[in-house]
């Protein structure tokens, strides 16, 4: 591990702070303990001595570290969200330091069925010689996403300690409640204050993500007719088995999430609950083709018609809600915000790849907040997982990246989007 930076011990420290995302609660955030840590991130940067320090009324932490430069530059903003997953547990994570990975499976000692291994995860070959983190084999470790947070917080330290690296503006945000699709809901865009910015919130080393899915919600509604069970021969029509004849009437070849790949969209079932009488589906709807996804909710109610016409007295709706939009629609009118995270990456000794998302990151949605935000890599991998790792090392590059790129926003022309 590098000498100059304290992103491990950061790391390890955030990951022990239950930040779990609630997503059947309607306050926000969805679940105040996420506070526990946006209020320890407040005083660390406090500490760090940033200006504007703030946590709002929503769990929001801002930051500024001020120009140190006499021209005018663009603000920029890194953000990465403090949440974790509610697809595992976040509560009592005990994260183990493994050094010098020597490639060999890693059996995590609270639950020895927890394996890690490279033929699972390949990417494992490529971190031979690093030092790996992972949890102890019954909850997530919360690499997504604080392993971004962690390489912001020491970017942060890094640019306190040298002031004679040059830089414009720079906006540190923490966003909650990204894990269930809600992360910059109630943000202050006023307040941010910013002209464009990077999500620290990617996988593997040397990624630059500026394509994600488009994204709707959906929740399919059947109602059916309630009867005596022991009295409902040509009476009853039970909702629950029309919820579940229309899952099951969902191609099973495509069109799903374990069928697809690159930019394939997909429709998912989430989950299923109700009654004899009344029956709900929840789906998320995905497609790197906005376009493309207009189709999908004449489909799924295509589908649920064929479902309540063979029976006769049952009824169904269907309500669709826009979650995000693909980034790309917005970033390719500003090539350069994306391009100078490549360079940035090369001046820190990386090859950098453009990958695609088949999900989405608050960057999605910001984008169309007016903050153009493609996506940097954090090492975090096998997410919303037990298995979940992240490579130092992995984080320390993203650190130098960072450092390169405030450097390349202070040199090179940009325009504004």
């Amino acid at each position: 591990m590098s000498e100059k930076y304290k992103v491990a011990e950061r790391f390890m420290r955030y990951v022990q702070i239950d930040t779990t995302a609630d997503p059947n609660s309607i306050s926000f955030p969805s679940s105040a303990k996420q506070r526990d840590l946006a209020q320890l991130l407040y005083s660390e940067l406090v500490d760090l001595g940033l200006s504007n320090v703030e946590i709002d009324e929503w769990s929001y932490v801002f930051a500024t570290i001020p120009t140190n430069v006499s021209h005018s530059l663009p603000t920029i903003c890194f953000c990465s969200h403090m949440d974790t997953a509610p697809d595992c547990s976040g509560t009592n994570v005990k994260p183990i330091l493994h050094r010098n990975y020597n490639g060999q499976p890693i059996t995590l000692p609270d639950d020895p069925s927890q394996v890690l291994r490279t033929n699972d995860h390949p990417y494992l070959l490529e971190k031979i010689g690093d030092d790996l983190i992972t949890a102890s084999g019954l909850t997530l470790l919360g690499a997504d996403d604080k392993a971004g947070v962690a390489i912001i917080m020491e970017l942060a330290a890094f640019l306190q300690a040298h002031s004679e690296i040059p830089h414009g503006n720079i906006r540190i945000l923490f966003t909650p409640d990204e894990e269930v699709g809600r992360g910059v809901e109630q943000l202050d865009m006023q307040k941010l204050k910013a002209d464009f910015g990077y999500t620290l919130d990617g996988g593997p080393l040397g990624d630059i993500e500026d394509e994600t899915f488009s994204a709707d919600a959906a929740t399919i509604t059947f109602h059916g007719v309630s009867a005596h069970p022991g009295y409902a021969k040509g009476k009853m029509i039970n909702a629950i088995k029309l919820a579940s004849e229309f899952v099951a009437s969902l191609p099973k070849d495509s069109w799903s999430p374990e069928t697809t790949a690159q930019r394939q969209g997909f429709v998912h079932p989430t989950s299923i609950a109700g009654a004899l009488e009344k029956a709900s589906v929840q789906l998320i709807l995905r497609d790197h083709d906005t376009a493309l996804m207009q189709s999908y909710p004449e489909k799924l109610r295509a589908i649920a018609e064929q479902v309540v016409a063979a029976h006769p007295g049952a009824r169904f709706e269907l309500q669709v809600q826009e979650q995000y939009r693909n980034m790309k629609e917005i970033l390719k009118d500003v090539p350069f915000v994306a391009d100078y995270a490549e360079l940035a990456m090369q001046k820190a000794g990386l090859t950098p790849k453009r990958a695609i998302i088949r999900g989405g990151t608050d960057g999605s949605r910001l984008s169309f907040m007016g903050l153009p935000c493609p996506n940097i890599f954090t090492g975090e991998m096998a997410i919303h997982s037990k298995l979940e790792y992240v490579s130092v090392q992995d984080m320390e590059k993203a650190i130098d990246t960072l450092v390169e790129l405030v450097q390349i926003w202070q040199t090179h022309p940009w325009t504004q989007a």
